[in-house]
């Protein structure tokens, strides 16, 4: 089953950027909600070289609609030259909790 609904991933470098844009995506209803966690060990390519970083990861529910919005929105305050923002489809879930994010990210 397919579904508008979306979980949307980004990493930043602290709790305060992770603050920053967590109040940016409520306060202007792009996404339900955000769950952040710290202590995040992250491995990556970079410049050529193997990098690694503590991060917070902000995990993200809204509606395929928002991507962009949420997209612009996080690319202009977040302090990365290439943030991580990755979108995978929620293809299944409660229907209560479905229709919560609707409700939220979308005003219905």
């Amino acid at each position: 089953m397919k579904t508008p609904y979306i979980i949307v991933f980004v990493t930043v470098p602290d709790r305060k950027t992770a603050n920053k844009i967590k109040n940016i995506v409520l306060e202007n209803k792009i996404a339900a909600c955000v769950s952040v966690t710290g202590g995040v060990s992250s491995f990556y390519w970079w410049k050529g070289k193997i990098g690694r970083a503590k991060e917070y990861l902000l995990v993200m529910k809204t509606v395929k609609a928002k991507f962009s919005d949420l997209e612009k929105r996080v690319k202009k305050v977040h302090p990365y030259e290439v943030p991580e923002i990755i979108a995978a489809d929620i293809s299944a879930g409660s229907k209560d909790y479905l229709d919560w994010i609707k409700k939220y990210a979308c005003g219905k």
